[in-house]
């Protein structure tokens, strides 16, 4: 995932922004510390800690109504973003690499994103930082930031971190309608978690839609529009990019906005090329089911379940896809097909399933066999890293959204059409907290994070950490069913060259739940190495 985080920041070749007509900068009224208004369009923080925004116009001018609503917020996820890169970028050689990738595959990025997305990212550009303005021109950061996810997926060989998602119809749920949920897990710090942004959305063309993302963000990952449309997208593996194409976020955005049923989607879908491969799950209340396009750099295939079950980790279904090698490979390396099939046989145990159960599947930690996997483990629904989660009834026209701690936190259901109506956020339905949150052993995996943090930084960048053996153990209690609490200690003591210590707990970590077969062979070679020491 930091990858992720590498790369946008080091593109400094200025793209030129859109013409537009320039008009008057708004300015905005405090209402409140955490509370802002321009004309109708406004920006507070409500009582569950969720920053809210409700936006109306044409592109431009509401591209600058969002900046000078939230250039606080905006400022300090950009912030966020460059101290993570001051902290994991490797040497001045390897930036200039990636600085030329970059350059290759973003120096035509306007061409590939509508000018509607341009003149309200451009809008928006006029309230970032000056203070970051040596790394590239606002309109350049901004727009790759859009690009970011995409751009770290290719980098990264596709290592890409888990999402989870399905989609129930007819029996399977309490009142036969369409029900939905996801769990997003993309995770770059907890910091950068922190402040979630609402955005209710009423353009001067299209849909009204609210979404759920972060301040400065335009795209689209988890949303609902006003025809009961739903959009929310997972990462997979597949072709690799040859240039730059439509970022997949503008691409969700695009359909949210402008489709109403599954036949509009999919045609825009069609219609657009892509960095990279990800699918999109469309639920649509006016079809009353959901449906999958699966969209690489190459191709694109479209599933609908046979039942009235449709499930989506991070491989793909369809006929387009079901010889294509690297899918394959996915399906039988990754941690994907297990998650999938969790889902598959949690799903089998009831029917009338409601947005509280579907909660319920959400937050799950277990193996398929229902065998414990340790806190924060790839293969389980629930891995403790999502930045949101959501659960979508879209013939209700209501979304219910996480609000802390991953999706342990209590949602808020908040019902689209009285909030569009009134232009403000209406909520209410409610999903309740997982006693999880409540537990002891929540609490060690709080502890747990902050020890594997002094771990990583002692891996990567050398800082100064001797674990006594006391300290080890207390280590191994905090988490002790999870591989990645031995395979850490593996990694410790081979840097403090104790090659045969560091084989006993990689040795540890192959005889707990593995993710994948890709991390099986990770830790067997990392073993292999110790005995040639």
């Amino acid at each position: 995932m930091f990858m992720v985080l590498f790369i946008f920041i080091l593109f400094n070749a200025k793209i030129q922004p859109p013409t537009i007509v320039e008009t008057q900068f708004p300015k905005r009224t405090k209402i409140a510390p955490n509370h802002f208004v321009i004309g109708t369009n406004y920006l507070k923080k409500n009582k569950f800690g969720i920053w809210e925004m409700y936006l109306e116009g044409k592109p431009y001018e509401r591209g600058l109504i969002y900046g000078a609503l939230a250039k606080e917020l905006i400022q300090h996820q950009e912030d966020i973003f460059v101290a993570q890169i001051n902290q994991f970028v490797p040497s001045g050689a390897f930036q200039q690499l990636l600085k030329l990738f970059i350059g290759f595959f973003n120096h035509d990025l306007p061409k590939n994103i509508p000018l509607e997305n341009q003149q309200e990212i451009y809008g928006i550009s006029k309230y970032f930082s000056d203070k970051h303005d040596n790394i590239a021109s606002k309109y350049t950061r901004i727009l790759n930031y859009h690009a970011a996810h995409d751009i770290g997926h290719a980098l990264n060989n596709y290592s890409i971190v888990g999402c989870t998602s399905f989609a129930l119809k007819g029996k399977e749920t309490a009142t036969n309608d369409l029900l939905i949920g996801r769990n997003f897990d993309f995770y770059v710090g907890d910091d950068f978690a922190k402040d979630k942004l609402l955005l209710l959305l009423k353009p001067s063309t299209g849909y009204s839609f609210v979404s759920y993302s972060w301040a400065g963000f335009t795209g689209v990952a988890s949303g609902l529009n006003e025809k009961g449309l739903s959009v929310t997208i997972n990462a997979a593996k597949s072709d690799f990019p040859t240039g730059s194409r439509m970022p997949i976020s503008l691409l969700a955005r695009e359909i949210l906005q402008y489709a109403a049923t599954i036949e509009e989607a999919v045609k825009i879908a069609k219609k657009r090329s892509i960095f990279v491969s990800e699918t999109l799950m469309i639920g649509s209340a006016k079809d009353g089911k959901a449906i999958l396009i699966e969209k690489s750099p190459t191709k694109m295939g479209v599933y609908a379940s046979n039942s009235n079950t449709l499930i989506c980790s991070n491989h793909y279904q369809s006929k387009a896809f079901e010889k294509d090698p690297i899918n394959q490979e996915n399906i039988a390396q990754s941690d994907s097909e297990n998650r999938f099939l969790r889902v598959k046989k949690l799903l089998g145990n009831q029917q009338n399933y409601t947005a509280n159960s579907a909660a319920q599947i959400l937050r799950d930690q277990y193996s398929i066999n229902n065998d414990t996997l340790g806190m924060g483990n790839p293969v389980a629904l629930n891995q403790l890293i999502a930045h949101h989660s959501v659960v979508i009834e879209p013939m209700k026209k209501t979304i219910y959204f996480s609000t802390n701690d991953y999706q342990l936190g209590q949602f808020i259901g908040m019902n689209l059409k009285a909030s569009l109506k009134n232009k403000t956020f209406v909520f209410d339905k409610f999903i309740e907290e997982d006693p999880f949150i409540r537990s002891s052993n929540y609490h060690k995996f709080k502890t747990f994070k902050i020890w594997k943090k002094k771990i990583t930084q002692f891996l990567m960048f050398g800082t100064s950490l001797n674990l006594t053996p006391k300290q080890v153990a207390a280590f191994i209690a905090l988490n002790s069913e999870s591989y990645v609490t031995y395979e850490l200690l593996g990694n410790y003591f081979y840097k403090k060259n104790e090659p045969q210590l560091a084989a006993s707990y990689y040795i540890q970590a192959i005889k707990k739940t593995l993710p994948s077969l890709a991390v099986k062979k990770e830790l067997l070679q990392k073993r292999s190495n110790c005995f040639k020491n």
